[in-house]
Order: C-alpha cells, then sequence, then structure tokens
C-alpha cells in the first residue's frame, strides 16, 4: 500500500484550483455523510441503534483503512465518523424511523454534492482522482482533514 502522503498528493494534483478546493470542502463531506445515510437505510438484521446498523459497520471498515494509512489521521477521523453516524442517525430519528425520508434525503444531497464536483472539476480542468483508482474516494476525507492536522501543527 502507499504510504498516506504519496495518496495525498496524487490526489492533490488534481485539486490546485481554489474554487475546486472550495467546493470539495463543501461536498466531500457531503457526499460522505450522504453515504452513510443511503448505508443506514438499508435492513438490519436488529432492530437499528446508533450503533447497530450498517453505516456503523462500514465505517469500521473504512476506520481500518485509514488506520493502515496513518494512525494521527485515523484517531480524528473517529471523531468525524461518530458525527456522521450520529448525524445520520439523528436524521432517522427525525424522520421517525422511515428510511424512506432518509434515504430521498441523502439521495439528494449525493446528487447535489456530486454535480458541483464535477462542476468543480471542469474548473480544475482536470479528471476526479477516482476515475484513475476508486481508493480516491477514501482518500478525499482525509486531503481534507490533513488540512486541518497542518494548520493546528499535527503531524499525520
Amino acid at each position: 500500500m502507499k504510504p498516506i502522503q504519496e495518496w495525498l498528493d496524487a490526489y492533490g494534483v488534481s485539486h490546485q484550483n481554489k474554487t475546486n478546493k472550495l467546493i470539495h470542502w463543501i461536498c466531500v463531506p457531503a457526499i460522505m455523510f450522504s453515504i452513510f445515510g443511503l448505508i443506514m437505510c438499508i435492513p438490519f438484521p436488529v432492530e437499528k441503534s446508533l450503533l447497530l446498523n450498517w453505516s456503523s459497520v462500514v465505517i469500521l471498515f473504512v476506520l481500518l483503512f485509514y488506520l493502515r494509512l496513518s494512525f494521527p489521521l485515523f484517531v480524528g477521523f473517529i471523531l468525524i465518523g461518530a458525527l456522521i453516524i450520529w448525524g445520520n442517525y439523528s436524521l432517522l430519528l427525525f424522520f421517525q424511523h422511515a428510511t424512506t425520508h432518509l434515504a430521498i434525503f441523502s439521495a439528494v444531497i449525493f446528487a447535489i454534492a456530486w454535480v458541483f464536483q464535477f462542476i468543480g472539476h471542469h474548473i480544475e480542468g482536470a479528471k476526479p482522482s477516482f476515475l484513475e483508482d476508486l481508493q480516491f474516494l477514501l482518500i478525499g476525507p482525509l486531503w481534507l482533514l490533513h488540512f486541518i492536522y497542518k494548520k493546528l501543527g499535527i503531524t499525520y
């Protein structure tokens, strides 16, 4: 597996334009949140709870991928992952466990965010990184997090 800095540098190549970067700061979290919202809608073998749902299961695998790349980024993403799960579960409660409503909400957010992502890449004049390697879909959130770490002086 490539080292984390190699992944971040490769991702950054097609994310140089200020407008594209701004779009990514908004849309990457929106896409990730909406994906986990859609995953949370999948029927679970037992009654869903904050920790017992498919989103929680999938986020564990994402965290394992991040752990292999960088322990400090893994630790940071534990908080982000928890917020994603909590946020989607809170929406599910708001929708009174109507997964159809959460699914529609998540699908709309997902579609709008991807439209803007492609607009950003059109402005950038570069194809999205995930067209080269699907793993870049998981690198995008770390790419944003690494900027926060740099600002705070945290090594990753």
